[in-house]
């Protein structure tokens, strides 16, 4: 069993979501953690300086929103909305924060995840502990 476990959510990829926070569930140890992690992707200065003002903030409460309606059957997880490269930004808040596990959902590769890699890869290649990934 695992004591802290990060279930990243990428809300517009959602088909094995409720199957990745079931795994979660079921691998948490009593009294263990759950954080359902979303990841924003950096937008450039480039393009922000044309956003509307509070923009990006209305994105992460969103966002957050969302996150707590898809981890609605997980009872306390802890609900994280974070900005940055999402391959990186998981494996770096996993190592910042003591996670022993992270559980994520994939897709069947296409043709251009052989050239770009998929999230779910970069995660398995540099996570600093175990990966239990959801097909």
């Amino acid at each position: 069993m695992y004591e802290n476990i990060l279930v990243p959510i990428a809300l517009d990829h959602g088909p094995n979501t409720a199957k990745a926070l079931e795994v979660a569930q079921k691998l948490v140890s009593d009294g263990g953690k759950i954080t359902v992690l979303h990841v924003l992707e950096d937008i450039p200065a480039y393009v922000s300086q044309y956003l509307p003002e509070g923009q990006l903030s209305k994105n992460a409460k969103e966002a957050e929103v969302s996150l707590k309606t898809e981890a609605v059957s997980v009872p306390g997880a802890e609900i994280k909305v974070v900005t940055g490269h999402s391959g990186t930004t998981i494996t770096e808040y996993a190592d910042g924060h003591g996670c022993d596990l992270i559980v994520i959902a994939s897709h069947r590769p296409g043709l251009q995840d052989f050239f770009l890699g998929s999230t779910a890869a970069r995660v398995v290649r540099h996570a600093p502990c175990g990966v239990h990934v959801i097909r």
